[in-house]
C-alpha cells in the first residue's frame, strides 16, 4: 500500500480536506509550546476554582479552543468537498453541526471565564482601570454580534456557505462592523475574551485570550480563506477576502 492510500488519498476528494492543515498543526504546536512556557511562571499558577488550579484551567481553555477549531475544520471540509454531512443527515445535518459548534464555543468562552476567576487580581493594575478597559474592549464584540444578527446572519457566520448553495452567489456584507473589515469575527469577536481577563485582572486569562486570538487567525488562513477562494470564485471577492 503506497503512502497516498495510507493517508486516505484513495478516497476521491479527500485531498482538499487536508489543504494547509500541516501548517495548521505546526503553528498550533508552536502556540502550545509558547503557552507551556508561560504556564510555568509563578503568577500563572496562582489561584484555583472548584478544586482545579489556574494551570489546569489554562490547559482546559487551550484544549477547548483546539477542539472547537479542529471540529469546525473537519465539518467544513468533509461537507464542502465530500457532502458527507448532508448526504447522510440531510438538511438537519447543518443543525447538528451548528449545535456542536455552539456547545464547544460556549465551553471555550466559559473556560476563559473560569480561568479568570481562578487567577483573579494577579495583574498589578488598579481595578478601576482594568474594568474600564474591559468595557471598552467588549464594545466592538457587542457591535459585532449586532452586525452579524442584523446584516450577516448567524447561519452564514457558522459556515452556512459550506452547506447551502444559496450562499454561493450572495454579496459580501459591507454594513455594520463589516464596513471596516471583512474579518470582523476574527478581529473583534475575540476581544470579549480579553474583556473577561481584564475585568478579573487575570494574567493567566490574558494568556488564554492571546492564545485564542492568535489561534483563530490560524483557522482563518489555513481553513477559511482556502475554502472561501473555492466557494466564492470571482476575482473581486477573492481579492476582498485576501485583504486586497
Amino acid at each position: 500500500m503506497n503512502l497516498k492510500r495510507k493517508c486516505g488519498e484513495s478516497i476521491p476528494g479527500t485531498g482538499p480536506v487536508f489543504e494547509k492543515q500541516a501548517v495548521h498543526w505546526v503553528i498550533l504546536g508552536l502556540l502550545l509550546l509558547t503557552l507551556y512556557g508561560v504556564s510555568r511562571t509563578e503568577i500563572i499558577r496562582e489561584g484555583s476554582l472548584w478544586g482545579l488550579g489556574s494551570v489546569q484551567w489554562l490547559w482546559t481553555a487551550a484544549g477547548l479552543a483546539a477542539a472547537h477549531q479542529v471540529y469546525v475544520w473537519f465539518c467544513w471540509r468533509i461537507e464542502l468537498h465530500l457532502r458527507f454531512i448532508t448526504r447522510h443527515l440531510g438538511r438537519r445535518g447543518f443543525s447538528l453541526y451548528a449545535f456542536g459548534f455552539a456547545v464547544l464555543g460556549i465551553l471555550r468562552a466559559a473556560a476563559v471565564f473560569f480561568l479568570a476567576a481562578a487567577n483573579r487580581d494577579t495583574l498589578p493594575v488598579h481595578p478601576a482601570v482594568l474594568k474600564s478597559l474591559a468595557v471598552i474592549s467588549a464594545v466592538p464584540s457587542v457591535y459585532l454580534m449586532y452586525s452579524v444578527a442584523r446584516y450577516f446572519t448567524f447561519r452564514r457566520a457558522l459556515g452556512g456557505d459550506h452547506f447551502f448553495e444559496s450562499y454561493r452567489n450572495a454579496p459580501l456584507v459591507r454594513k455594520g462592523i463589516f464596513r471596516f473589515t471583512q474579518n470582523g469575527m476574527y478581529t473583534y469577536g475575540f476581544l470579549i475574551l480579553w474583556s473577561i481577563a481584564l475585568w478579573f485582572g487575570s494574567v493567566a486569562a490574558l494568556s488564554a485570550a492571546a492564545f485564542n486570538h492568535a489561534y483563530i487567525w490560524v483557522h482563518y488562513f489555513c481553513t477559511e480563506l482556502p475554502d472561501m477562494k473555492r466557494i466564492y470564485r470571482s476575482e473581486e471577492k477573492n481579492d476582498l477576502l485576501s485583504g486586497g
